[in-house]
């Protein structure tokens, strides 16, 4: 187990920094080369008063601690901080020729892993040649139309820093891919090549304890020691489509996406030995249109699990799935904006599922639900021009009966300085349910950044 008490001056340092760094010395950095002294006088060829690039950042201070003792992790983890960390992000911005580029990267003085390490976001090249734009390298994609809900948007993410207090942009993992985006006048059409299958940075045991179908309880082993990621190259490859149009200010969306989950197996259905990721395709559509006050959208996705199709392999392979969301976005009253959203997961051939899960002496109970529902709401209220920021974010299914709340409050103290609070809070009835799995694991957390 890690002693906090050695981690707290990385804590204290980078506070110390955000706190005490000169509000303006990025200004005067620039203007220390913009008034170079040369500017009134009259030469045929002033000397380059910029950089070829830009460069920014900030500083954060992070902590999380759980709210109550979770017997699973015993020593295998910190059994009451999951979140104490010094964050130093750079990012660099230019370009050269027709050729920009970016890079963005953090390093990470983590208290909880007792290590520094360094983490790589984004070095990406981008480029247009006519009507077609190009983007190569490591870089943080996105599509869909859900809000925190994602069926056709297969690129990773992580959950772990989802779920224990990171800012919400780190749940985008990165991907090595090249991106090429087509612009005509009616149709724009994105196409995402990854050389090598990047998955999604799941729970695994590291910080958070999760359902283990092997012992029937929650459990802190490393699912990451158990499981292989396809990594040949070019067979295992991810391929991602988008064809997009806006008409009459309504936007549509098709989608098509060759790969494979992007977490091994289904945690239901966990096998022994090493778990895979099995093949995946997906086909799916979306909406988005102004309807009254606000805009509804929605969003269809079947996941064919083409090692699976006619699912004889239930239990060991996940079932196709059809999965679908709608939801609405308005201003409820001024300065308190509300979205809601319906979800579902249908999943197919399920009565072969259950047989498989009674057949390995499991409870049928566990191959969860044939139709999961699950209903979001997210409520975001503003003060002091912006500045005092109140937001709920809740997920809740009401077959399965669990839930999962994400309050918290954001205080721009000034531009450069930003304070945030907030809480992961889990429970359900069932301690194998998606939500419910996680209730000893519901923690609470603070942030301070500085941006310079």
């Amino acid at each position: 187990m890690v002693d906090f008490t050695q981690r707290t001056p990385l804590i204290a340092a980078g506070l110390l920094l955000a706190l005490c760094a000169p509000p303006g010395l990025a200004d005067d950095w620039a203007s220390d080369w913009e008034d170079d002294g040369w500017a009134d006088e009259e030469w045929d060829e002033a000397p380059r008063s910029r950089l070829p690039f830009t460069l920014h950042g900030f500083v954060e201070a992070a902590a999380g601690v759980h709210l109550q003792s979770n017997p699973a992790v015993k020593e295998q983890i910190d059994q009451r901080w999951n979140l104490a960390e010094t964050r130093l992000q750079l990012e660099l911005n230019g370009d050269w020729q027709q050729v920009s580029y970016r890079v963005r990267g953090d390093l990470v003085a983590d208290g909880v892993e007792d290590e520094v390490r360094a983490e790589l976001r984004e070095a990406l090249f981008s480029t247009s040649t006519g009507a077609v734009d190009w983007r190569v390298g490591r870089q943080v994609l996105t599509w869909g139309t859900g809000d925190l809900l994602f069926i056709n948007d297969l690129f990773p993410k992580d959950w772990e820093s989802f779920l224990i207090g990171r800012d919400e942009d780190y749940l985008k993992a990165p991907s090595d891919a090249l991106r090429t985006t087509w612009h005509a006048d009616a149709l724009t059409v994105d196409l995402v090549w990854t050389p090598v299958f990047n998955p999604d940075q799941y729970v695994d045991g590291g910080r958070l304890s999760y359902f283990n179908p092997q012992t029937g309880a929650a459990s802190a082993e490393s699912i990451s020691d158990l499981s292989r990621e396809p990594r040949s190259f070019p067979s295992d490859g991810e391929l991602a489509l988008r064809l997009a149009t806006r008409i009459d200010g309504r936007e549509f969306a098709l989608y098509g996406y060759r790969g494979f989950y992007p977490q091994p197996d289904d945690a239901r259905a966990m096998p022994s030995g090493k778990l895979e990721h099995p093949r995946l395709n997906v086909y799916g559509a979306s909406v988005r249109a102004p309807l009254g006050a606000g805009l509804i959208n929605a969003e269809v996705g079947y996941y064919d699990s083409a090692d699976n199709r006619s699912g004889d392999q239930a239990g060991a392979l996940p079932n196709s799935e059809v999965r679908f969301l709608v939801g609405y976005d308005w201003e409820l009253i001024t300065h308190l904006n509300v979205g809601v959203q319906y979800y579902q997961e249908w999943t197919q051939d399920f009565d072969q599922l259950e047989q498989a899960m009674v057949a390995r002496g499991n409870p049928s109970d566990w191959a969860g639900k044939e139709h999961r529902h699950l209903l979001t709401a997210r409520l975001t209220y503003t003060q002091w021009r912006g500045d005092l920021v109140w937001s709920l974010f809740g997920f809740a299914s009401p077959n399965e009966q669990d839930f999962y709340l994400r309050p918290s409050v954001r205080y721009r103290y000034s531009d450069a300085l930003t304070l945030s609070t907030g809480a992961n809070l889990f429970g359900g009835r069932d301690d194998f349910s998606f939500f419910g799995q996680f209730e000893e694991d519901s923690n609470f957390w603070a942030r301070a950044r500085y941006r310079f």
